[in-house]
């Protein structure tokens, strides 16, 4: 995920802002991390670069 998204995206939840937390880069990607919802706290994984902005509700039934 370009670090630049996060001008764009917000929590689907409650459209309020997400903060990223890096665990991972390479080159100018985030490859693995995490967006917390500033307003519910809600926490969206990013993983091989792809931030899952699914409901958690809806994340638990998607295939893996």
């Amino acid at each position: 995920m370009k670090e630049d998204l996060m001008d764009i995206v917000c929590c689907p939840l409650d459209k309020h802002d997400l903060e990223l937390d890096v665990e991972s880069r390479e080159d100018d990607e985030v490859m693995s991390g995490t967006l917390t919802c500033t307003e519910c706290g809600e926490t969206y994984p990013i993983e091989d670069g792809i931030p899952n902005l699914l409901p958690p509700d809806m994340r638990e039934d998607a295939p893996a």
